[in-house]
């Protein structure tokens, strides 16, 4: 028969592994909680850095195109500016 001592080991010991195994797995899923979260937060970053290239791209395509307007209004600037000059100039010698 075994002593109260023993028994007492045995019953402790038991209640003490059953609580570090709960511990153990409370830890578990709190970290794939946590891994979960993470993943769903890059998925998103993904998400955003994708719509930040996209939107990187077309400005860069609109630098392009302004800079060609630009040039294109500066020539009609310039034309405009000669013309009226050239009439000034006529105006004045009549």
């Amino acid at each position: 028969m075994p002593s109260t001592t023993n028994l007492s080991k045995q019953s402790s010991s038991s209640v003490f592994g059953h609580s570090s195994t709960l511990s153990t797995h409370s830890t578990f899923a709190s970290k794939n909680r946590q891994y979960a979260h993470l993943n769903a937060q890059l998925a998103q970053l993904n998400a955003h850095l994708a719509d930040t290239e996209n939107i990187v791209r077309m400005t860069a395509e609109q630098a392009d195109q302004m800079r060609f307007l630009g040039a294109y209004v500066g020539a009609l600037f310039m034309g405009s500016a000669r013309v009226l000059g050239e009439e000034s100039v006529a105006g004045r010698s009549n």
